[in-house]
């Protein structure tokens, strides 16, 4: 009914899955088949002067036929012949994508793609499908530094300061020299009263800082530092 494509992708986000948008070969939908996911893509009917656009999913492939089966409008089934599928989803760049449970990853994943999708998730609010998707990164790529960030800014957010104090302690362990790490990590140890410490960290990241744009954030944070560090000593 006339949705745009990134609508299609919010509203598989508003339910709490990924969409992961795929690459676009028969290949690739054959595989994701093989794993139990259809896959939906985004079809022109008509020809380029006049475009029917057109949604449909796809649910199987009969190569010895050279067929495609397809959830297409009302109809359940619907038989096309490759070719034909092919030139159709041409008109469209070959987008497609598949509906992915967090934790779940694409049969052709590509990490940089996979990882704005879960931060594409993240960003509405979905923190605990998003966090169990951010493991499911680590349990591929170890120590990957995105996913130890998002993880360790997710149990920030909900006050778990020491989980969160593990996941910036491992990004900056692995020789990463990220300011924006040490800075929440300042954050982390303060809420735990580990005044010091904090004052370490943020002092780092100020010294080890060149950019104009996070200067003020990381002086707030050692501001926010001194002022728990005043109120600790209140009580």
């Amino acid at each position: 009914q006339g949705s745009l494509q990134v609508e299609m992708l919010a509203a598989t986000r508003a339910a709490g899955r990924i969409p992961y948008v795929i690459g676009g070969t028969l290949q690739v939908i054959r595989n994701e088949l093989d794993a139990g996911r259809p896959v939906v893509v985004l079809q022109n009917l008509g020809v380029a002067a006049i475009p029917k656009w057109h949604y449909a999913v796809v649910v199987g492939i009969d190569t010895e036929r050279d067929d495609i089966v397809l959830r297409s409008g009302v109809d359940e089934r619907r038989v096309t012949s490759i070719p034909t599928f092919l030139r159709t989803w041409r008109r469209s760049d070959y987008w497609g994508f598949v509906v992915l449970r967090p934790g779940d990853l694409p049969t052709d994943v590509d990490r940089e793609r996979y990882l704005e999708a879960i931060a594409a998730l993240e960003k509405t609010g979905r923190n605990v499908e998003a966090a169990t998707a951010w493991n499911a990164v680590l349990r591929t790529w170890p120590r990957d530094r995105v996913a130890l960030f998002a993880l360790g800014n997710i149990e920030l957010a909900a006050g778990n300061n020491a989980e969160a104090e593990g996941y910036y302690r491992d990004i900056i362990g692995s020789g990463s020299k990220s300011v924006v790490a040490r800075n929440n990590l300042a954050i982390a140890l303060a809420r735990q009263a580990r005044f010091e410490e904090a004052r370490s960290e943020i002092g780092a990241a100020l010294d080890a800082n060149h950019d104009t744009a996070l200067e003020q954030e990381l002086r707030d944070t050692s501001a926010l530092v001194e002022s728990l560090a005043r109120e600790s000593s209140a009580d």
